[in-house]
């Protein structure tokens, strides 16, 4: 581990989501009313970067410009809810504040508000916090701290020293030599890059070469450009970069995916991990990110934001499709080894609605019920196969020897069950009458089961074949 804190530097803002019900439209115009509504509140830009990395774990401390108003101190108090510590620069404008008008998960409307200002000078205590980084993950939304003369060359200083990630804006200044990983987007490394790979014939190709550019024209040691679900591309200047592939999420909103990344990538580097292994992790936890939600989730319990409680990955997407008047429909299994039986039953399962959720056997379920030599693939590969299978739109593990509970969560509509039980009632079928559910049976395909692979698989090997 680093021996100083990861240090966050950047423009901080205060996000607050608007959360209602829209069920019908205004009278005097085409446009829908919302009923119920619940404000949510939690630090935004910088700040959510800085909160992302104090809730992995890190000692954190933000240098950020937050005037001195209602708005700056409510960010404050946020702040300091995650464990983060803030050492202000002075901000002649007002907090700046997002507020997104939200209903059934999507976003109706953003309003911003607060007032552009002179930053700085910045104090010495903000100068030292970056000096005694252990790391430094610079989170630029172009409000001009990165542009102060003082952190400028404050940040210039430990750059080589320390692995610093420079998560850059247009509208922000250029990252300062000697940085470990610049984090752009797509749109933003065509922005930085100019005329660089245009006319490369794929966007993969324009990623690489624009990549390896902006290395050299930063005199960085390695540019990544995120990719969305594609994941990212990694150059250290070279004409084969690597791709680090993200896992296939359902979600909608990929608000704070970048922050999330960036933190990500710089408490990995802070812990030692070489610039793959941190590019290859914030891949996987802006994707974890994204699926429970965002920032839209960020701290409210039971959801991604909440360590005391993790949402399960996806159901988001069911949520939706409630809402939508859809149809969810779940079934459940080990899948120890994946056969052509389970993905018919799947794919059967699948076209009784409009999305499907398998409630997955847990590794100490599938030893209850079918020994001590079971599962061969653990719980998460089980899950990760078939999260990547086109039926399936959601994962959802559980421990007990029976989905009921994880039924109660998701409350499908349809529970579908693949085996012999024609003629007979589902185990489940009375708790999915609690909310009007229908459990159905689905056919095997004759002769596929995991139990015969296994069998195959023996006497293949006792045989030397």
């Amino acid at each position: 581990m680093s021996r100083g804190p990861l240090v966050v530097v950047g423009d901080a803002l205060l996000d607050v989501d608007l959360e209602g019900r829209a069920g019908r439209l205004c009278p005097d115009a085409p446009v829908p009313v919302l009923d119920d509504l619940v404000e949510h509140a939690r630090p935004g830009g910088a700040g959510l970067a800085a909160a992302l990395a104090a809730r992995d774990g890190h000692d954190v401390v933000l240098v950020s410009a937050v005037a001195d108003d209602a708005d700056g101190g409510h960010l404050a108090t946020l702040l300091a809810a995650y464990g983060v510590r803030l050492v202000t620069v002075p901000h002649a404008g007002s907090t700046p504040v997002k507020k997104r008008v939200r209903s059934a998960g999507q976003s109706l409307l953003r309003l911003d508000t607060g007032t552009a200002g002179a930053v700085g000078p910045a104090p010495e205590s903000a100068l030292e916090a970056i000096r005694s980084a252990g790391a430094v993950l610079v989170a630029d939304y172009g409000r001009g701290l990165t542009d102060e003369p003082a952190v400028r060359e404050a940040l210039s200083g430990v750059a080589g020293r320390v692995p610093v990630v420079w998560d850059p804006h247009p509208r922000g200044s250029a990252p300062v030599p000697g940085v470990r990983l610049v984090t752009p987007n797509r749109d933003e490394a065509a922005h930085f890059a100019g005329d660089v790979g245009r006319d490369a014939r794929t966007p993969l190709g324009q990623a690489s070469a624009r990549a390896a550019a902006l290395v050299e024209r930063w005199s960085a040691s390695a540019v990544a450009i995120t990719l969305g679900a594609q994941g990212a591309l990694l150059s250290h200047g070279e004409s084969s970069p690597s791709v680090l592939p993200a896992p296939r999420v359902a979600a909608a909103d990929p608000c704070g995916a970048g922050d999330r990344f960036a933190s990500a990538a710089a408490g990995a580097l802070a812990s030692g991990a070489v610039t793959t292994e941190a590019v290859q992790a914030a891949v996987l936890a802006a994707a974890d990110f994204v699926a429970a939600g965002g920032a839209a989730a960020f701290g409210r319990p039971g959801t991604d934001g909440d360590p005391a409680e993790h949402a399960p990955r996806g159901l988001e997407r069911v949520e939706r499709v409630r809402a939508a008047g859809g149809t969810v429909v779940a079934t459940g299994g080990c899948f120890d080894l994946l056969h052509a039986g389970h993905v018919a039953t799947l794919e059967a399962a699948r076209a009784l609605g409009d999305c499907l959720v398998v409630c997955l056997n847990s590794d100490a379920s599938v030893r209850r019920l079918k020994g001590e030599a079971r599962p061969l693939v653990p719980q998460d590969d089980r899950a990760r196969v078939l999260a990547a299978l086109e039926p399936v739109d959601a994962v959802v593990a559980f421990d007990e020897d029976t989905p009921t509970e994880a039924l109660r969560r998701v409350r499908p509509d349809v529970w579908a069950k693949g085996g012999d039980y024609a003629g007979v009632e589902l185990p489940e079928a009375a708790l999915l009458r609690e909310w009007g559910g229908q459990s159905v049976v689905l056919p095997y395909l004759q002769g596929r089961s995991t139990t015969n692979l296994v069998a195959t698989a023996a006497e293949r090997a006792g045989l030397g074949g």
